[in-house]
C-alpha cells in the first residue's frame, strides 16, 4: 500500500470523506408529501387553535417570518411499498426552531439554520406499506439564539435585514438504519485517528484499517457494506484502556435559558420542544439518562402540556429522567436578597418533591456570573450538598485550580463542588473533547473521576443521537477516557467518599461579566423594590388574626423568582425581556403592597429589625419625625434637634447634631465632619460624577472591561444650585447636573435631624451611548480591604492591585453598602438599588449607569431614580451600625392611620444579630423568623416575641423542624456562630 505509506495525509482526509458520504446516505431515498398546507402567520396557539386555522397550500422556497411569528404546517402522505417495514422520517429546513406534533401531541424539536442542526424527526418507526402519515409543524420564526445566528444584532441599524426564514425543503424520507450506522462508526474512528497524542502504534492501526475499509466500501454497491463493515467492529470492541484510566461519566442535559434572546413566551415552546426530543431519546435509548432543572419550567409544562408531562412522569419512574437543582429557576447568584435565594430553594424543593417524589440533592447553576460566600449554608439548610457551575472556568485572570473540591462558606458550612473539565455545560460528546476534557483534569493526583454536561444549551435542544451513538462506541475504547452514561447524585456520592478534597472558602468571584452589577438598572430597582413590599407584606399578614393571603403571596413570590433569573436580573437580555420584566416586578410590588396595606395599622409601622427615630413624610405632604421599635407598631415624637442649611457664595453648609457638610456651588462634597470625632471624612471633594468610555471587547451587557478605568473624565460642575428646603427636621439642596454629551441629573442632597448620613437623590435622564457614570467619593481613610454587604453576610475584598486576584477585582457586587475604616474610623456608602462598586486606594466608586448597545440597543436609556448616601463613623462599622443604617436606608417606615399605642412584634438584644424575615410557614400555621448574624461573631441571644406563643423549634430553610428551642417567658433563646442564619419557627396557641 505504498500510497498509504507514503501520503499519510491523503488517506486520513478520505476516510472523513468517506464518513461524511455514508452520513448523507442515511436520508438518501426522500420525496415530497402528497400535500403540504400551511397556516399563518400566527401568534404562539395552542394546538386547539391551530386545528381550526385556514390553512392553504404551500410551496417549497416560501418565505415565512417575520421574526417571532407562528405557522402551522399540515404534512399528509402514504407509505410507498418499497418502505414496507423502515423507520419513516419528516425532514424540514425552516431557518428555524419547529415542534412536530402527531396525534396532537409535540413529540420532537427540529431546528435548521444555525450551529446546530436537527432537521429530521421519526414519523412511524415501523411503516406499513399504504399507511397514511399526517403531521403537524408548529414553526417558531427564531433561531435557537433568538436572531443571533442570523443577524447578531437586527436592531444595532435602521433598515437591517430580516432574518431569512423559508420553508427550503420539507420531504418524507426512508431512515437507512445501515447507513447510519456505518456513519457513526467512522465518524468516532475518524476522530480518534486525527487525535494528536493518542497512541501512536494505535493510531497507525485505525489508519491502516479504515483505509481498508475504503477501499471495501462501495456506497453504490449494498453488497460491499457487512463485509466492509466487519471491519470496524473489531477496532470498536476489542481495544480496552488499562485498568487505571479517567473515568468520565456522562450526563444528559439541555441548558435552557429561562429568558435571554427571545421573550418568556417562547421559552415555554423552548422546553415543549426539547423535553419531547428527550422523551423519544429515552424511548429509544433505555440506558440513556438526562437531567433538568428549573421547577418553574417544569411547571409551565404540568399546567399547558399535561399529555407531554405525563410521559416525562414515567421517564422519572424509570430512572431516566433525573430532576435537579432544587431552585425555582436557575437564579443569578450575586444580586437577589438573602431571602430571595432562599425562596428559590424553598419553592424549588418543595416542587420537587411534591411532583418529582423527592428533594434534591445537587445545586445545578452552570451559566451565573459569581457565587456569593453565603450560598454554602443555604445550599445545606436546603438539604443541598453538592454544587455543580461551569462559569468560573471563563475567569480572565486567575482560573480555577481544581475541578472538584469542597467548597466552605464564609459561616464553615460545606458543600462538594465540581466544574465539568470540558469547560463547558454544552459538550457535544465527541472523541476530541473527552480526551482534552480529561487531559485537562486538575485533580488527577486525588481522582481519576469527572462530569461531562452534555447536549446542545442555552436555548435548548439537548442531547442528539449522534451524541448517544458516539458514547456507546467510547465506553471503553483505548485511547478516549471510560465513559459511562450516569445520574449526578450517583456521581457525587462517588466523589464524596474518594478523597480529602482540597478546600475553598469564601466567595467564588468571576473574573467576567462585571457589568451584570449595572446593566438594566430599572429592573434591578424594580426587583428590590418588589422583595421590600414582599417582605413587609408577608411581616404585616404573619402577625395580623386574618387568615394568610397564601395564593396571593405564592404567585407573587414565584413571578420575583422567575424574574431572578441569570440572563433577566443580570441585565442581559433583549430589551422586550426586559420590558416585561419591568411590568411583572411593578406588579409584584402592587399586589404585595395591596397585601401590605390591609394590615398597616397605628401611626408608623417598623417592619425591620432595628429601633428608628427618623424623620417621615406625611399624607398630607408635611414632614414630621417618628420612634419605632424593632419589627413594631411606633408614634411620632418630637425630634431631639433640629438641621440647619446656609447658603455663601462659595457654595452650602449643611448642619445637625452629628455631622457638618459643606457643598460646592458645582455639587461636589467638600467637607463632611463627624461631629462628636471631629474627623474630616473626606479627602478630596467627593460626590463627583465622573463618565467612562464603555465598549467591552464582547458581550456588551454583560461586561466592564478594565480598560474602561483609562478613560475617566469628569463631568462638567452643576449648571445651578439653590436651597429648595429648609425645615427644622430637613435641608435639601438640589443642583442641576449636566451629564455627558446629552444626558442630565437633577439631585437633591438632603440632610435629616438626628441623621448620621448624608442623602444623595438623583433623577437622572440618561442618553448615553456607550458610556458608563459613576460617582466618586475619596475618603480619608486607609485600608487594605474593603468591606461589602452580600446576602446575610458581609466580603472583604482588597483595596489594591498587589496581586492578579486583586487586580481581577476592579469591580465587584454589593448590596446595601461597602464601608472602608481604619482603626476607630470609617466612612460608609449606602445604595438604595446599585450593585456596582470599587474601592481603589481611598477612592470608593458606584457604578450608577451603563448604556450597551447589545442585545438591547435602548439599554438603560431614559428615566432613572436612584439614591445613595454617605454615612461617616466612629469606631467599626459593627459598632457604628451601618448594616443597620442602610438597611433603613432602603425600608422607610410606614405611616397608617393613628392608634396612640406602641408595640414590638419581634426584637432581639443582640445588635449584630438582625431579624430578616417574618412569615407564616408553608405547611400549618407556625410562625417563621428568619435570623441572620452580620457582624461575625459568636454568642447566645434572646428573641423577643410580643405575640402568643405555644412553642419554638430551630427548622431548617425548608421548614423542616431540628431541635427545640430554649423558651424562657416571652423570649426564645437563640445560640449562634458567626454568619449563620438562623430560622425559628413558632407553633401558635
Amino acid at each position: 500500500m505504498p500510497s498509504l505509506l507514503a501520503h499519510p495525509d491523503y488517506t486520513r482526509e478520505r476516510v472523513r470523506q468517506v464518513a461524511r458520504l455514508a452520513a448523507g446516505l442515511v436520508h438518501a431515498d426522500a420525496r415530497a408529501p402528497d400535500r403540504l398546507r400551511i397556516a399563518g402567520p400566527v401568534g404562539r396557539i395552542p394546538m386547539s387553535e391551530a386545528a381550526a386555522l385556514s390553512y392553504r397550500d404551500a410551496t417549497p422556497g416560501m418565505a415565512l417570518g417575520p421574526l417571532w411569528a407562528t405557522w402551522w404546517l399540515a404534512v399528509d402522505g402514504r407509505v410507498p411499498a418499497e418502505w414496507e417495514g423502515e423507520q419513516v422520517d419528516l425532514l424540514l429546513v425552516t431557518n428555524s426552531e419547529a415542534t412536530l406534533w402527531l396525534d396532537d401531541e409535540p413529540v420532537q424539536g427540529l431546528v435548521s439554520g444555525g450551529a446546530y442542526v436537527r432537521p429530521d424527526a421519526m414519523l412511524v418507526e415501523r411503516a406499513v406499506a399504504g399507511e397514511g402519515l399526517s403531521a403537524r409543524v408548529e414553526i417558531a420564526c427564531n433561531g435557537l439564539f433568538g436572531w443571533s445566528e442570523l443577524n447578531p444584532q437586527p436592531q444595532a441599524a435602521a433598515g437591517a435585514p430580516a432574518p431569512p426564514f423559508r420553508l427550503e425543503r420539507c420531504e418524507l424520507a426512508r431512515f437507512d438504519r445501515e447507513a447510519w450506522t456505518l456513519s457513526r462508526d467512522l465518524e468516532v474512528l475518524a476522530a480518534l485517528m486525527d487525535e494528536p497524542g493518542a497512541d501512536d502504534a494505535w493510531r497507525g492501526e485505525l489508519l491502516r484499517e479504515l483505509n481498508r475499509f475504503c477501499n471495501a466500501w462501495d456506497p453504490d454497491d449494498r453488497g460491499t457494506w457487512l463485509r466492509a463493515g466487519a471491519i470496524l467492529g473489531p477496532l470498536l470492541k476489542e481495544r480496552r484502556n488499562a485498568t487505571r484510566t479517567h473515568e468520565m461519566t456522562a450526563i444528559g442535559h439541555a441548558h435552557i435559558d429561562t429568558a435571554w434572546l427571545w421573550p418568556l413566551e417562547e421559552t415555554f415552546r423552548k422546553c415543549v420542544r426539547t423535553f419531547a426530543t428527550q422523551v423519544r431519546l429515552m424511548e429509544r435509548y433505555p440506558s440513556y439518562r438526562f437531567t433538568s432543572s428549573q421547577a418553574q419550567q417544569y411547571a409551565w409544562i404540568r399546567d399547558r402540556a399535561p399529555g407531554l408531562w405525563a410521559r416525562i412522569h414515567e421517564r422519572i419512574a424509570a430512572g431516566q429522567w433525573l430532576p435537579v437543582g432544587g431552585t425555582w429557576i436557575e437564579p443569578d447568584c450575586n444580586l437577589p436578597a438573602g431571602e430571595s435565594l432562599v425562596r428559590q430553594f424553598l419553592y424549588g424543593q418543595r416542587f420537587f418533591e411534591r411532583e418529582c417524589g423527592r428533594r434534591a440533592r445537587v445545586f445545578w447553576n452552570p451559566d451565573v456570573f459569581g457565587y456569593n460566600g453565603q450560598l454554602p449554608q443555604i445550599m445545606r439548610g436546603a438539604g443541598i450538598d453538592g454544587f455543580l457551575t461551569q462559569k468560573l472556568s471563563w475567569n480572565r485572570f486567575n482560573p480555577p485550580e481544581h475541578h472538584t473540591f469542597r467548597w466552605v462558606g464564609i459561616d464553615g458550612s460545606a458543600v462538594l463542588a465540581h466544574f465539568p473539565p470540558a469547560d463547558t455545560y454544552n459538550a457535544e460528546a465527541t472523541v476530541p473533547e473527552l480526551r482534552r476534557a480529561a487531559r485537562d483534569f486538575k485533580d488527577h493526583a486525588l481522582s481519576a473521576r469527572s462530569l461531562l454536561v452534555f447536549g446542545w444549551g442555552d436555548g435548548g435542544g439537548g442531547p442528539t443521537a449522534q451524541m448517544l451513538e458516539t458514547l456507546a462506541r467510547v465506553q471503553d475504547l483505548q485511547d478516549v477516557p471510560r465513559t459511562t452514561i450516569g445520574a449526578p447524585e450517583a456521581f457525587f456520592a462517588l466523589l464524596a467518599g474518594e478523597a480529602d478534597w482540597p478546600e475553598v472558602v469564601g466567595e467564588l468571584y468571576l473574573e467576567y461579566h462585571r457589568g451584570t452589577y449595572t446593566t438594566q438598572a430599572r429592573t434591578k430597582r424594580a426587583s428590590r423594590r418588589a422583595e421590600r413590599a414582599l417582605h413587609d407584606a408577608e411581616l404585616l399578614s404573619a402577625v395580623s388574626d386574618a387568615p394568610w393571603p397564601r395564593e396571593e403571596l405564592d404567585a407573587a413570590w414565584q413571578t420575583l423568582l422567575l424574574n431572578h433569573f441569570h440572563d433577566i436580573l443580570p441585565g442581559s437580555s433583549i430589551g422586550e425581556v426586559h420590558a416585561r420584566a419591568e411590568r411583572d416586578l411593578a406588579e409584584v410590588e402592587a399586589a404585595a403592597g395591596a397585601v401590605r396595606d390591609r394590615f398597616v395599622a397605628g401611626e408608623v409601622v417598623n417592619t425591620v429589625g432595628v429601633e428608628r427615630r427618623e424623620v417621615v413624610s406625611t399624607s398630607a405632604g408635611g414632614l414630621a419625625f417618628a420612634q419605632a421599635p424593632s419589627c413594631g407598631v411606633g408614634r411620632l415624637v418630637d425630634a431631639r434637634s433640629e438641621v440647619r442649611v446656609a447658603e455663601s457664595a462659595d457654595g452650602f453648609a449643611l448642619e445637625n447634631e452629628h455631622l457638618r457638610a459643606v457643598l460646592g456651588r458645582d455639587g461636589t462634597l467638600r467637607s463632611l465632619v463627624e461631629l462628636a470625632s471631629r474627623r474630616e471624612a473626606m479627602a478630596e471633594p467627593g460626590n463627583a460624577l465622573e463618565l467612562y468610555e464603555d465598549r467591552p471587547t464582547a458581550f456588551e451587557a454583560w461586561d466592564l472591561d478594565p480598560f474602561h478605568l483609562e478613560t475617566r473624565s469628569d463631568c462638567p460642575p452643576a449648571s445651578s444650585a439653590e436651597i429648595a428646603l429648609a425645615d427644622p427636621l430637613r435641608a435639601d439642596v438640589v443642583f442641576e447636573r449636566p451629564v455627558g454629551r446629552a444626558s442630565h441629573m437633577r439631585q437633591t442632597v438632603r440632610l435629616d435631624a438626628e441623621s448620621e448620613r448624608i442623602e444623595f437623590h438623583c433623577a437622572i435622564d440618561w442618553h448615553e451611548d456607550r458610556r458608563a457614570l459613576k460617582v466618586r467619593f475619596p475618603v480619608a481613610v486607609h485600608a487594605l480591604r474593603a468591606t461589602y454587604e452580600m446576602q446575610f453576610v458581609f466580603f472583604e475584598r482588597p483595596t489594591h492591585y498587589s496581586t492578579r486576584r486583586d487586580l481581577a477585582q476592579y469591580e465587584v457586587p454589593g448590596h446595601r453598602f461597602v464601608d472602608l475604616s481604619e482603626h476607630n474610623f470609617g466612612v460608609a456608602l449606602l445604595s438604595a438599588a446599585t450593585y456596582g462598586w470599587s474601592v481603589h486606594g481611598e477612592e470608593m466608586r458606584m457604578t450608577l449607569l451603563r448604556s450597551p448597545r447589545w442585545p438591547d440597543p435602548e439599554a438603560d436609556i431614559g428615566h432613572h431614580d436612584l439614591s445613595f448616601a454617605i454615612h461617616p463613623h466612629r469606631g467599626s462599622w459593627q459598632d457604628a451600625g451601618v448594616t443597620a443604617g442602610a438597611l433603613c436606608f432602603n425600608a422607610p417606615l410606614l405611616l397608617g392611620e393613628p392608634t396612640g399605642e406602641t408595640h414590638s412584634w419581634f426584637s432581639t438584644d443582640t445588635p449584630g444579630l438582625f431579624i430578616d424575615t417574618v412569615k407564616r410557614a408553608e405547611d400549618g400555621d407556625d410562625l417563621i423568623i428568619r435570623l441572620y448574624e452580620a457582624h461575625g461573631a459568636r454568642g447566645v441571644a434572646r428573641l423577643r416575641v410580643g405575640l402568643p406563643f405555644a412553642e419554638a423549634w430551630f427548622t431548617n430553610l425548608l421548614e423542616d423542624r431540628q431541635a427545640p428551642a430554649q423558651v424562657d417567658g416571652d423570649e426564645i433563646v437563640v445560640p449562634y456562630r458567626p454568619f449563620e442564619i438562623v430560622t425559628v419557627a413558632l407553633g401558635r396557641p
